[in-house]
């Protein structure tokens, strides 16, 4: 869903076809968003705002203070929360008053603080909606970039075609989802991304292996998917695998299996994001058949060092290709992780800690800090691995690793 973890500032001024705002609401939640409603006190007279605030699951904002705590109601805040504005009803005088800046409500002040992009649907009679004036200010609006969604334009429109009257909530939802998709950071991107364990096979039963479950690169191949990248996802053996469409899945067992699969694709992404957990070492020789403690005894296990996939990588990368590593450190400074990066040709690296609660192997949550090769650390608090998928793509993104 393009809508899924948008941020959406739901506009409703004073016309009848305010009552068509729940049903908007709860397709836009339905749809993955986040809804913040913000009223005129004239739309209050046409749907209650008790009725909003069950559906978002978040209190309507309607006056510039809060009736019950006192507190200010930020504008500001608003604007730079939502990644759309969306006006639904927008009435004449609406209209009208956010082509000319006439701020004398909280709805207004907010489409004039937002830096996202702020689509109406305009709701009014034939005649008002024909008047110049009325014509004048959207105009204007769309001069200054807002997007009119209109009735009877795209796949799902209403055979009840009338200019003036407000688009169904299919038509704008629609109107949404196709302004999201073409949006997406990382359309026609390619990205090579390794997550979860490997194991290292000491006979038929038993291997060399870590703790890892898979869980953040998970995140991290749905979020870049999310996001329009096409990925290759590499992994060792785990339960759990990401879904949805844009990324293939290719299942090794052993850092060496891992590595060739890598090296297969050295000349095929854009970028790269080693996540996985590989063994640093595997055994020099493996069994053919399970050995026998009571024909052993003690046992000495001789090992010899894996390949280092990320530093093989980095020593192979295009001028276009960009890399991001892991590390799983204890009592690292970022002087060593700075080192690291040089020397295996890496342009970020994403620092885990196993000394922070809740972080690490198996875990739904993960602590990290965002190391660039540019210079700069950016730590972050504990979050859901999902989330940190999102912080490290925008990491991505603002150190501008994609050009």
């Amino acid at each position: 869903m393009s809508l899924k973890d948008k941020n959406i500032v739901l506009g409703i001024s004073g016309s009848i076809a305010a009552y068509k705002a729940a049903v908007l609401a709860r397709l836009l939640i339905k749809g993955g968003a986040r809804v913040q409603v913000v009223m005129t006190p004239a739309a209050k007279e046409f749907i209650a705002p008790l009725t909003l605030s069950t559906l978002t699951g978040k209190d309507v904002i309607s006056e510039f203070f809060n009736e019950r705590s006192g507190s200010w109601n930020s504008h500001v805040d608003l604007g730079l929360w939502a990644d759309a504005m969306l006006i639904a009803p927008a009435t004449a005088a609406t209209l009208g008053k956010m082509a000319h800046g006439i701020a004398d409500n909280m709805l207004i002040t907010t489409y004039l603080s937002s830096r996202a992009q702020v689509f109406v649907a305009p709701a009014m009679d034939l005649d008002m909606f024909a008047h110049p004036s009325t014509h004048e200010s959207l105009a204007v609006l769309q001069r200054h970039g807002v997007r009119v969604i209109e009735p009877g334009e795209g796949e799902l429109a209403s055979h009840l075609v009338g200019k003036g009257r407000m688009a169904e909530p299919e038509e704008i939802v629609a109107a949404l989802e196709a302004f999201f998709s073409e949006q997406k950071p990382l359309s026609g991107k390619k990205v090579l991304m390794t997550s979860g364990p490997t194991y290292e096979k000491i006979d038929p039963v038993r291997f060399v292996g870590n703790y890892s479950t898979g869980k953040m690169g998970l995140a991290l191949a749905e979020v870049c998917a999310e996001a329009g990248a096409q990925v290759v996802f590499i992994t060792g053996p785990v339960h759990d695998l990401p879904k949805g469409k844009g990324i293939d899945i290719i299942r090794v067992e052993s850092a060496l299996e891992m590595y060739e699969a890598c090296l297969s694709r050295k000349d095929d992404y854009d970028l790269g994001i080693l996540c996985a957990a590989v063994a640093d070492y595997r055994p020099v020789k493996m069994e053919d058949s399970k050995i026998k403690r009571e024909e052993v005894g003690a046992m000495t296990l001789a090992l010899e060092p894996n390949p280092d996939i990320a530093a093989s990588l980095g020593q192979v990368k295009q001028s276009h290709q960009r890399l991001v590593g892991f590390a799983l450190e204890t009592g690292t400074t970022p002087e060593q992780v700075q080192a690291k990066m040089n020397r295996k040709g890496l342009d970020m690296i994403v620092l885990n800690s196993l000394e922070d609660k809740g972080a690490g192997f198996g875990t739904e949550t993960n602590k990290v800090s965002i190391f660039s090769a540019k210079g700069g650390v950016e730590d972050f608090p504990l979050k859901s691995k999902r989330e940190v998928a999102q912080d490290i793509l925008a990491s991505v993104l603002a150190h501008d690793l994609l050009g």
